[in-house]
C-alpha cells in the first residue's frame, strides 16, 4: 500500500477503534481525515429513495414556505402526543406506543427497565443487544448456524429457550447483520410456544425491506402484540425512511411499561424534525408515495443481491434486508477488502470482524441507488474477477 494510503488507512482504524463495535459515521471519517473522498456510502443502512422523499416534503412544506423556524424555534410536542399521531399508522392505542430518540433510546430503555435476570440473545446480531444489558442481566448467545446461513432454525430456537428458561428474548426480524428473516407463520409458533416467557422482544427495524409475496406487500406486526402479551415491539426510522439523522424510533409495549417510562423520564425526547417526520408518516399521500419507492428499492436491491452472487471468490448469504453479509473465500483479509474499497474506489463499506457469532472472513454491504449498486458490482469485479 503507498505511504499515504497506509497513513489514511491507520487513521481509520483509529476512528473505528474508538467507535467500539459499531461504525464511525461519515460525518467523523470526512472530519477527521480530509484526504479521504468517499462517494458511496454502502456501510449505514438506509433507503436513499426515502431521503429523497422526505426531503421534497420538506422543502415544500417547511423550506418554501419558511415553517423550519417553527420547528426548530418551539417545542415539539410531548411523548404522548407524537404516539396518539403514531397509533393512527400502526393500528394500535397510544397508550402502548413509546416514542424514542431514535430505536436505540428505546432498546436502552427497555433493557435497562424490564429485562433482568437470563436474556437470550441471537447471534450474530446487533451488538446494542448485548452491550447495553443492566448488571441485573445475564446474556445468553443463541448460535445460529454457518451452514443454514445463519438463519433460525424454528424448533432448535424454541428447544433451546425452554431449556434456558430465560426472562426474555430479542429477536430482530430480519436480523442484522446477515438479513436472514424468519417468515411470518413461523414467528408465530415461535411466540406461540413460549408464553412463559416474559418478554419477546422483537426488533422489526428492517422489516419494511421483507416480503413474503411477488407482490413485496408490507407485512405488519401490530397483530402479533394484540395477540400476545408478551410481545414488545422495536421500531427503528432510519433504515427504511432514510432518515437516522434526525433519531426517530418507537416501542410498543404493555400500558404499563409505557406509563413507567414516561413517569421516569422521556418526556421531551423527541426533536422538532422527527415529530415532523411522524406527522407526514401519519398522511395517506406520503404513505402511498413512499410505499411506491419501497417496492421499487426491494426490486432494485434484490437484483443487486443477484448480481452480487455472480461475482467469484465471494459468498453472498440470503437477506431480506437491504444489505447482504458477505464472506471473502479467496484467503484475503475482510479489512484489507474494506480499506481497497474505500481508498481505490471510494465506497464505503462494514467489516465484520467485530461480530459475536462470525467465523470467517465477512463484510456487511448495504444496498444503495441502482447507479450506486451497478458501481458496487464494477469495483468487486475489478478486484474478484469479472461475473460467473
Amino acid at each position: 500500500m503507498p505511504h499515504n494510503k497506509q497513513i489514511i488507512a491507520d487513521k481509520i482504524t483509529t476512528l473505528k477503534k474508538a467507535a467500539g463495535s459499531h461504525s464511525p459515521s461519515i460525518f467523523t471519517l470526512i472530519e477527521r481525515i480530509p484526504e479521504l473522498t468517499i462517494d458511496i456510502d454502502a456501510c449505514f443502512l438506509s433507503n436513499p429513495y426515502a431521503t429523497n422523499l422526505f426531503m421534497q416534503y420538506m422543502d415544500r412544506e417547511l423550506l418554501s414556505t419558511k415553517k423550519l423556524r417553527n420547528v426548530l424555534e418551539f417545542y415539539p410536542s410531548q411523548n404522548g402526543v407524537i404516539a396518539d399521531i403514531l397509533s393512527k399508522s400502526i393500528s394500535i392505542d397510544k397508550e402502548y406506543i413509546f416514542i424514542g430518540n431514535g430505536a436505540v433510546e428505546v432498546i436502552q430503555s427497555v433493557l435497562h427497565n424490564f429485562v433482568e435476570g437470563k436474556l437470550v440473545v441471537n447471534i450474530p446480531t446487533f451488538s446494542s443487544y448485548y452491550e447495553f444489558i443492566n448488571d441485573k442481566t445475564q446474556v445468553v448467545f443463541y448460535k445460529t448456524s454457518k451452514d443454514n446461513n445463519y438463519a433460525i432454525n424454528r424448533e432448535s430456537y424454541i428447544d433451546f429457550i425452554k431449556a434456558q428458561k430465560p426472562q426474555s428474548v430479542i429477536i430482530i426480524n430480519p436480523n442484522n447483520p446477515d438479513g436472514s428473516y424468519i417468515p411470518y407463520k413461523d414467528l408465530h409458533i415461535i411466540i406461540q410456544s413460549l408464553p412463559e416467557v416474559e418478554n419477546i422482544i422483537i426488533d422489526e427495524s428492517f422489516l419494511h425491506f421483507a416480503y413474503e409475496n411477488k407482490n413485496y406487500d408490507f407485512i405488519s406486526y401490530s397483530s402479533l402484540f394484540k395477540e400476545f402479551s408478551n410481545v414488545i415491539l422495536i421500531k427503528s426510522m432510519s433504515k427504511d425512511f432514510g432518515i437516522a439523522g434526525i433519531r426517530a424510533g418507537y416501542g410498543v409495549m404493555a400500558k404499563q411499561k409505557v406509563a413507567k417510562l414516561l413517569k421516569n423520564a422521556y418526556l421531551w425526547n423527541s426533536n422538532g424534525l422527527s415529530e415532523y417526520f411522524f406527522r407526514l408518516y401519519a398522511r395517506d399521500d406520503f404513505k402511498q408515495e413512499y410505499e411506491y419507492i419501497r417496492k421499487i428499492y426491494i426490486k432494485q436491491t434484490q437484483e443487486f443481491f443477484s448480481m452480487l452472487t455472480q461475482i467469484p471468490c465471494i459468498k453472498v448469504y440470503p437477506s431480506k434486508a437491504n444489505f447482504a453479509l458477505i464472506e471473502i473465500l479467496n484467503g484475503s483479509k475482510n479489512t484489507d477488502f474494506v480499506m481497497t474499497m474505500l481508498l481505490e474506489y471510494g465506497i464505503y463499506t462494514r467489516t465484520c470482524s467485530d461480530k459475536i457469532g462470525l467465523n470467517g472472513e465477512f463484510v456487511r454491504l448495504a444496498s444503495r441507488t441502482k447507479e450506486e449498486n451497478e458501481k458496487v458490482i464494477q469495483s468487486l469485479q475489478d478486484i474478484f474477477g469479472n461475473l460467473k
